[in-house]
């Protein structure tokens, strides 16, 4: 039998190809040459790709015999995940390759910005020598506050203890035994950005974050603080931070992300290159020879695992190996159920049970809870999430996690419920199903509220002291607003006065439109909730 093509479309280590084995036929490409990478796909089993190659839906669409896309790196911006799900095409990444030397980058930047270094470098190398133009300043007992304490950001808490800095974080998914645990004191976003000389951020880009230190918290800032950001271009308001430098709001920036890059003509990250106070890398947090190494090992072997059949724990799409074909479908149903979680969740989380009710009992179900930790976790910290490092994820975050299983369901075939502890002491459940020939994935229950709803694009979910008048008062703001209800379907308890509203929209709701309707109604729990393909 002819061995399985894995196309090599950018230069890779030779560990990667050393990973690969003697058990394929590994062939080489020019990603960049869409002709030849057309061409070469045409025969291949896998493809191995860095940034530069673009696996969009046009390039899968040659690729008949494709089965996994493996990218050398962390980001997926240049692959069509949709694309390649639909094509039942794997998409794996490395999503730990590059953790090390992005908290080093970060440490780099703020001591580069404490002691001025490039800005020297540039001044002596001209020829000049002018010490006293470029006095620094010391990090010994300075704040340095990090926005988003996932993995990187618990990295770079841990090298800058010894400097000895006062560690702040602003992370509203961590637990303060969590943040104990690594030095570092919780306190809001408003706190961080006035206490902190350096501000140092490490969120997901999603539309909650991008854009979250805007005008209001560079203002609130030190004149003599310092903001850094290794993470994703956008999470800093480039325009608001150019007013800030400019106007002396803030004393320096340190950005190796942009929101485009390379930043473009008259834009405020092309004007952000040319300041003084700033310090400046083209996108250098995985540029590293161990990261690139790291990555091209990790993918070689998930790419072995998947042509082989094997489960693969760094699939962002698709959950391969050996899954049971009747428990399959519920892994995507119980992803969309962790985001639904995370969206309602209004404290850290410090246990979660996963729940298995009905048929499925009698299957492995482990991958389902795999499945939920992914969906977690995915909307709420910076690095890709996959089955590898959602239980790690979880583990450092001290989470408790259990998968439950038994026969017991009242009224479908399968109930799949995940039920977690917060840590202000309140528990929170939401259970769905799959119904149907279709098998179309229906929220089923939140908090032991009992409905019936396909789980949409977009959702706000509300919670409220049931009264006449309720409805009308939020359709018509939604309506005003030119906002569309596609569905709905209230449920109240047995007891007790409350209604819970889940609303299925169009589009997703601006934060003004929410805060005025949760006013309107006095609702306890008001959420937006945006499903992504994760």
């Amino acid at each position: 039998m002819p061995k399985p093509v894995v196309l090599i479309a950018e230069v890779l280590s030779p560990a990667t190809i050393e990973a690969l084995g003697p058990d394929f036929d590994v062939r080489d490409v020019d990603g960049t040459d869409r002709e030849a990478l057309f061409a070469a796909l045409a025969e291949a089993d896998a493809v191995l790709i860095r940034s530069a190659t673009k696996m969009d839906a046009e390039a899968i669409s040659h690729a008949p015999r494709l089965k996994v896309i493996a990218r050398a790196g962390v980001g997926l911006d240049n692959v069509d995940i949709k694309a390649a799900t639909a094509a039942g095409v794997m998409v794996v990444n490395a999503p730990t390759s590059n953790i090390v030397s992005a908290a080093e980058l970060t440490v780099g930047h703020i001591l580069s910005l404490a002691r001025r270094i490039p800005a020297a470098d540039a001044s002596l190398s001209a020829g000049e020598w002018k010490r006293s133009s470029f006095t620094g300043t010391e990090l010994f007992e300075k704040t340095v506050g990090i926005v988003g304490l996932g993995r990187i950001g618990a990295l770079v808490a841990a090298r800058l203890a010894g400097f000895d800095v006062r560690l702040i974080a602003y992370d509203p998914y961590v637990t303060s035994a969590r943040a104990q645990q690594l030095g570092v004191q919780l306190v809001s976003l408003d706190e961080l950005v006035a206490e902190a000389d350096f501000l140092t951020i490490h969120m997901p880009k999603t539309p909650e974050t991008t854009g979250m230190i805007g005008a209001d918290q560079l203002k609130a800032m030190k004149a003599t603080s310092y903001v850094v950001n290794v993470a994703r271009g956008g999470l800093i308001d480039e325009e608001a931070l150019l007013d800030a430098l400019r106007s002396g709001e803030i004393a320096g920036a340190g950005l190796d992300v942009f929101t485009s890059e390379p930043p473009v003509e008259d834009s405020a990250a092309r004007a952000l290159l040319g300041l003084p106070n700033v310090v400046v890398t083209p996108h250098l947090g995985a540029s590293t020879e161990e990261a690139q190494e790291k990555a091209g090992v990790s993918v070689a072997r998930s790419v072995r695992l998947a042509l082989g059949g094997d489960l693969v724990p760094d699939a962002v799409n698709v959950a391969g190996g050996v899954i049971d074909p009747y428990v399959r479908p519920g892994i995507p149903l119980v992803e969309k159920l962790g985001q639904i979680f995370s969206a309602l969740a209004q404290a850290p989380l410090t246990s979660l049970d996963v729940e298995v009710h009905g048929e499925l009992n009698g299957y492995d179900v482990s991958v389902l809870k795999l499945a939920a930790l992914k969906g977690v976790f995915a909307p709420i910290v910076s690095e890709t999430v996959s089955y590898v490092n959602a239980p790690l994820l979880a583990e450092q975050r001290g989470i408790a996690v259990r998968l439950l299983q038994d026969d017991v369901t009242e009224e479908y075939r399968n109930v799949i419920t995940l039920r977690g502890a917060l840590s202000d002491g309140s528990q929170l459940s939401v259970s769905g199903t799959l119904t149907g020939p279709k098998q179309i994935e229906k929220l089923v229950g939140v908090n032991d509220h009992a409905l019936e709803l396909p789980i949409e694009k977009h959702h706000v979910v509300m919670l409220y002291t049931d009264r006449p008048g309720i409805v009308a008062v939020y359709g018509q703001k939604f309506g005003e607003a030119g906002v569309n209800i596609a569905g709905m379907q209230i449920a109240r308890r047995a007891a007790g006065d409350q209604a819970l509203s889940l609303l299925t929209l169009d589009s997703p709701v601006g934060d003004e439109l929410l805060d005025e309707i949760r006013e309107a109604i006095d609702a306890d729990l008001f959420r937006q909730i945006e499903i992504s393909e994760i």
